[in-house]
């Protein structure tokens, strides 16, 4: 028997076939429209239907670049189930390079909005009723926050077996136990009965190919491992779980040199780095509060005494709230 067709804004796409649609936002001062762009492989066999999302932040570039080349290789008449991709969820950030939208807000912390609220609200309205309530499982790419890298890695529920399971097909080099954050695409889709892994890797405006690629890589595996694809050739790599994670601040205000490398572990005490004054003297030596692995750093030079310098997860601290 043949799979309804799936309707998205004012059309409706056929099963076996992929379709572009613009959804409207709002229109510009000039009178030309502002739309979500969304793409629907909506496949021939039956299957579970997943949406991929980026750009929640206008600045981050990474995940766009993941879903172009995940969309590349999905073919809706072998596809069992469907896809519903959303490259650039903030679409005027994006356009302007910023991490938000016009009327400054969040758009990660206004879900799941309203179709009466501010700009922001009524993305993040449009998107949970035409993509998010359609789906069971989500796919949130994000980047590290201005001038921070992050080390590719899952963040998700990792006290539901159904999402560790899928964590864990993703294959990144850490998954960190995170709590839901109000506002958040995560939260609101959780709310919904949805699984949500959201994915963290590399730095804003940079298209970083290591991020990029555990990206790509990690999708096809979770499509994989939901039945949607064919098995992928290569199992996940090792994945540390960790459940919990901190920020080592500075100090001083300087500039600083940070020793650490994504990925690196260290141990409570270890030296990361220095903070110096203008004339190369030594105002402080950073030094790692935990044990752990690095997952995040900053890669501005110049600090404020209070900046976050370098992100470390572990297996075992306490659970925290964290950067989404």
């Amino acid at each position: 028997m043949a799979r309804d067709s799936l309707p998205m804004g004012s059309v409706r796409v056929r099963a076996g076939t992929a379709a572009e649609v613009g959804l409207l936002i709002t229109r510009l001062v000039t009178g030309g429209d502002v739309t979500l762009p969304v793409r629907v492989v909506h496949g021939k066999l039956d299957g579970p239907v997943v949406w991929l999302d980026a750009a929640v932040h206008g600045d981050e570039v990474v995940g766009v670049e993941v879903i172009r080349q995940v969309l590349r290789t999905l073919q809706p008449k072998q596809l069992r189930g469907t896809v519903i991709a959303v490259p650039i969820v903030n679409v005027l950030g994006f356009m302007t390079g910023d991490r938000y939208l016009p009327d400054r807000r969040d758009l990660n912390r206004s879900f799941p909005g309203s179709a009466r609220g501010s700009l922001a609200a009524r993305v993040a309205h449009l998107f949970m009723t035409e993509v998010v309530s359609k789906c069971s499982v989500g796919i949130d790419l994000h980047t590290g926050a201005d001038r921070r890298a992050n080390l590719p890695q899952i963040r998700a529920d990792l006290d539901d077996p159904g999402t560790l399971e899928l964590a864990r097909a993703f294959g990144a080099p850490v998954v960190l136990h995170a709590r839901l954050r109000d506002g958040s695409i995560r939260s609101a889709a959780a709310e919904s009965g949805a699984r949500v892994l959201l994915y963290e890797g590399g730095e804003n405006l940079r298209l970083d190919e290591y991020a990029v690629d555990a990206g790509v890589r990690g999708v096809r595996r979770v499509l994989a491992a939901l039945g949607m694809t064919d098995p992928v050739a290569e199992d996940p790599p090792p994945t540390l779980e960790c459940r919990g994670s901190g920020w080592v601040r500075s100090r001083r205000t300087g500039i600083a040199h940070l020793d650490v490398q994504l990925g690196q572990e260290v141990a409570v005490g270890e030296r990361l780095g220095s903070v110096f004054d203008s004339y190369g003297k030594t105002l402080r030596t950073v030094r790692a509060d935990r044990d752990g692995v690095v997952i995040g750093r900053a890669n501005a030079p110049i600090v404020n005494r209070g900046d976050a310098l370098v992100h470390i997860a572990s297996p075992s601290a306490p659970v925290i709230a964290v950067d989404e």
